[in-house]
């Protein structure tokens, strides 16, 4: 067992000695994405002193404004992951259209991200986080990110609060390591993190609730008549974080408004929901378990509900009972 107070670089090292066929690429990727997220953190510590504070006066693909933070921590994960060259493909919420990286054209993987989530935040300085999801290179096209949650095979996400903590899976447990600002390194603090098997924690955006499906509107509700109570941050980083530790549940169904759901699936569901499921957790859209789906494209999305086992498998079987 990994000592607490290992740094990530080292955990990492230490985990690829125990496959003797790795050729150190993933190693080196995640490494990348960590050195990244490090300047981000150490930007938003100090947003308002470094005039990146406040609207960049655009909107991105999404139809959202963009904040100033937003672009620079966009910027600089583009910057460094392309430089990695461990990366063939870098597909972000914030673009467009997916990159191909000169450097990375015998990339092993591509990469999608939520470069700032929940950075509708930021001027109010609450919690806000950057979420990661590598997969192999199969076709060298645009449908290497649509392979579906699966083949996922390392997601992780970094929450910018109190302290910035970084907490990744390769897919053999989950792990969470906290920015020691002091001698700037990721150092282990949670070792296989595990989810409670429940909580008395529901998050989800309530002012929505008109626009639910009647059942879903049931199903809060009675979590309401079991004692549960209600925390929603607008930064979905957060409320996973804390979904994780506490347990309970985080959800975003889809409404009249939003017909096929809010969240994307490729920069913040799938990867969120490979996390949650390496913590013992599950993850659905309302069917099924979300990682057996697939996106339609790079900027799809859909509704999602995850969390502890007991409140995901309450949920599923008042969908079905009264479907």
């Amino acid at each position: 067992m990994p000592n607490i107070g290992m740094d990530i670089n080292r955990y990492i090292l230490e985990e690829e000695r125990k496959y003797p066929s790795a050729t150190g690429s993933l190693s080196i990727a995640l490494m990348a994405i960590e050195t990244a997220t490090k300047i981000i953190s150490s930007h938003v510590r100090m947003a308002g002193l470094a005039e990146i504070f406040g609207k960049a006066m655009k909107t991105n693909v999404q139809g959202e404004e963009v904040q100033k933070l937003d672009e620079f921590a966009n910027n600089v994960l583009v910057r460094i992951l392309s430089d990695s060259g461990q990366f063939y493909a870098i597909a972000s919420e914030e673009l467009d259209d997916v990159i191909y990286p000169e450097k990375g054209h015998e990339g092993r993987y591509v990469v999608a991200f939520d470069p700032l989530d929940g950075s509708s935040n930021i001027e109010v300085n609450v919690s806000i986080g950057t979420i990661f999801s590598i997969y192999r290179k199969n076709t060298g096209t645009q449908e290497d990110f649509l392979q579906g949650g699966d083949k996922q095979i390392a997601a992780g996400y970094v929450v910018y609060g109190s302290s910035s903590v970084f907490v990744y899976t390769t897919g053999t447990g989950l792990n969470a390591f906290t920015l020691d600002p002091s001698v700037g390194l990721f150092l282990l603090s949670h070792n296989d993190m595990r989810i409670p098997e429940s909580g008395k924690i529901y998050s989800v955006n309530e002012s929505n609730s008109k626009g639910w499906d009647k059942r879903i509107r049931d199903y809060f509700d009675a979590l309401k008549d079991e004692g549960y109570t209600a925390r929603f941050s607008g930064t979905m980083v957060a409320d996973v974080h804390r979904t994780l530790l506490k347990g309970g549940i985080f959800a975003y169904p889809a409404d009249t408004k939003s017909k096929k759901g809010k969240l994307r699936m490729l920069y913040e569901v799938l990867p969120m929901s490979m996390i949650v499921e390496q913590a013992g957790g599950m993850a659905t859209e309302g069917k099924g378990d979300i990682l057996q789906a697939k996106p339609e494209e790079i900027h799809s999305r859909t509704p999602v509900f995850l969390g502890s086992r007991k409140e995901i498998v309450q949920f599923m079987n008042t969908q079905f009972k009264n479907a």
